[in-house]
């Protein structure tokens, strides 16, 4: 009797931490898929940790109305989790393109796993109440769910997404939640009421899963090539973005977090605006800084100026970077920017890098994506701007795309007015990229902008240096009464949520 019963309190002490390990797995892919799909990453996880301890709590009150051989009520819902957790990324991203109240199945799926997960420690607790002493259950229990917890926690950034993706990993941790039930079903099938019937829905379940997880990069394949309406060339999710380069009849596009960044047709557009004026301004450009811009276009064109000497560029994603120093079309399209002698490229967040850093540039340019989050925000607000400051001279010019003054007036003066604060000499700018409408930018330094031009570039498609023309605004892209953003206020983000969504 004391044989059996010591392995049997282990396994199900075991199965608390599987359940928390699983359980947070669950809980985070659903806020790393909101992220993706519906972007505000702080907005999305809140309410996705908000809803997953609420439904915990709910099934943990229903659980003291389970009756009957508890065992096999165990068994059945480490199926059911492992089947609903498993499949959640599968069916949410078939459905994002398709189906009109998607979060409403978002945070339904998030609802029932949560309750799910909720069952499972009273009922295990219940079931080893007459095993192990109330003190011992009690801090064991625990134990093992919080260890779970601090597991599924370091594994999912570090290793899982880099490596198996979003839609992967559930996969996977529903299979052993499921192979969990299957070794239950036979290890103790002398405890279960009806142990045959148990066996048949958990290697049911447990075949369903593999297949999905088998076929998983085809069906994220035909899940993207309905939302992006394109034929998919590339896809990586790297541990900061998903990354996706489609293709049509006259064009390649890159998505970040299903974000257009670029269209291969009229790119340069953007990247001359963002580049040339201030490239031409400059006094001296010897030593350049590029924040972001890891496709290497905006490197490519202050290539054009053979006086520069050195062109440091500074981009969080490894990932990123590495395509397009590496794939064929991506070199061909930033004439292989990226593996020239002048360039050094650094993978780092460059808040932290601009913090570390002493060295001082003559030309800035900074091309982040747009402060759709508080992560991005940061990087637009004054305190980063007055980091950035002890890497000018009095002669350095910078530029930073800021987003649309049409579509987002609030947002792209709210940029303009916090550059303002620290560089006295701002000058707001915009131009006509027509993958993405109206776009602005701003420059920014310690003396005046006054359209002086030292030098100039013969072979530009787009710049032709008239930057007066690029300086004036209509009234619909102006507004008043903008505040600064600060990194304990980030109004930049709310703005850019408000007006951007109004669009979308």
């Amino acid at each position: 009797m004391d044989k059996k019963r010591i392995p049997l309190e282990l396994l199900l002490l075991f199965s608390v931490f599987v359940i928390a390990t699983c359980g947070l797995i669950y809980e985070l892919v659903a806020g790393a898929l909101a992220s993706y799909l519906l972007g505000d990453s702080v907005k999305q996880f809140s309410f996705i940790i908000g809803v997953y301890l609420f439904s915990m709590g709910v099934g943990s009150y229903l659980a003291k109305f389970i009756k009957g051989n508890l065992i096999d009520k165990f068994v059945e819902i480490e199926i059911l989790v492992g089947i609903v957790g498993g499949i959640s990324s599968v069916v949410l991203f078939i459905l994002f393109n398709t189906l009109a109240h998607f979060e409403a199945v978002l945070y339904l799926f998030v609802f029932f796993t949560g309750c799910l997960v909720g069952v499972e420690i009273p009922l295990l607790m219940n079931i080893l109440k007459d095993r192990i002493g109330f003190k011992d259950l009690v801090s064991n229990v625990f134990a093992f769910d919080y260890i779970g917890a601090l597991l599924a926690s370091i594994l999912f950034p570090l290793v899982l997404i880099p490596h198996l993706g979003i839609v992967k990993t559930p996969l996977f941790f529903g299979l052993i939640n499921v192979s969990i039930a299957i070794f239950l079903c036979f290890y103790l099938k002398k405890e279960l009421s009806k142990p045959i019937f148990l066996k048949i829905k958990s290697i049911g379940a447990f075949l369903l899963l593999l297949a999905l997880f088998i076929f998983s990069d085809t069906i994220l394949s035909y899940s993207e090539e309905k939302l992006y309406g394109e034929n998919i060339v590339y896809t990586k999710s790297s541990p900061y973005q998903r990354i996706v380069l489609t293709r049509n009849n006259r064009e390649f596009r890159l998505y970040l977090n299903n974000n257009l960044q670029f269209s291969s047709t009229d790119e340069y557009r953007y990247h001359e605006a963002l580049v040339h004026p201030a490239m031409s301004m400059a006094k001296n450009i010897d030593n350049v800084l590029i924040l972001g811009g890891g496709d290497g276009f905006a490197v490519r064109e202050v290539l054009k100026y053979k006086e520069v000497k050195k062109i440091t560029l500074v981009d969080l994603d490894g990932e990123m970077t590495d395509f397009f120093k590496t794939n064929e079309t991506m070199r061909r399209l930033n004439q292989s920017s990226l593996s020239r002698s002048k360039v050094e490229v650094i993978n780092k967040d460059a808040y932290i890098w601009v913090k570390e850093n002493k060295k001082k540039y003559d030309v800035i340019i900074i091309d982040f994506p747009d402060p759709s989050n508080y992560s991005l925000g940061k990087l637009y607000s004054l305190q980063f701007y007055k980091e950035l400051e002890r890497l000018t001279t009095p002669e350095t010019k910078i530029v930073v795309q800021t987003t649309s003054p049409y579509f987002a007036p609030k947002s792209f003066w709210c940029i303009e007015k916090t550059m303002n604060q620290i560089f006295p000499f701002t000058s707001a700018y915009h131009t006509y990229v027509p993958s993405f409408g109206e776009w602005g930018f701003s420059m920014a330094s310690f003396e005046p902008v006054n359209n002086k031009i030292y030098r100039r570039i013969s072979n530009l498609k787009y710049y032709d240096y008239d930057f007066s023309q690029l300086s004036y605004f209509n009234k619909d892209m102006k507004v008043n009464d903008v505040e600064v953003n600060r990194l304990d206020n980030q109004i930049l983000v709310r703005y850019f949520d408000e007006e951007w969504g109004k669009v979308q």
